[in-house]
């Protein structure tokens, strides 16, 4: 993703990516290499660290780390709901 390194860092802009947030992020990939000739996609989970440089995040899918530079939008979210046992969640 060589292409996308002259991205300007945006000072300051959404302090709230620190550790322990759950967040979700929509950031731009490469549309060549990607399934479907998508520019963006979204990653969503709970920060496990963060820099001015990237955000690494744990996943679903396991852990993803996202250029800072490349994230277009962000947003706290609430905790994942809780899966309910018993003859309702069958």
């Amino acid at each position: 993703m060589t292409r996308h390194e002259g991205h300007r860092v945006r000072a300051g802009w959404a302090p709230f990516l620190e550790g322990g947030r759950r967040v979700v992020l929509r950031y731009a990939i490469d549309r060549e290499s990607s399934p479907h000739g998508e520019s963006m996609t979204d990653a969503l989970g709970t920060i496990l660290e963060a820099d001015e440089a990237a955000v690494l995040m744990m996943t679903r899918r396991g852990q993803v780390r996202v250029p800072r530079a490349l994230v277009i939008a962000a947003k706290e979210v609430p905790p994942p709901p809780v899966r309910r046992s018993g003859p309702a969640a069958r």
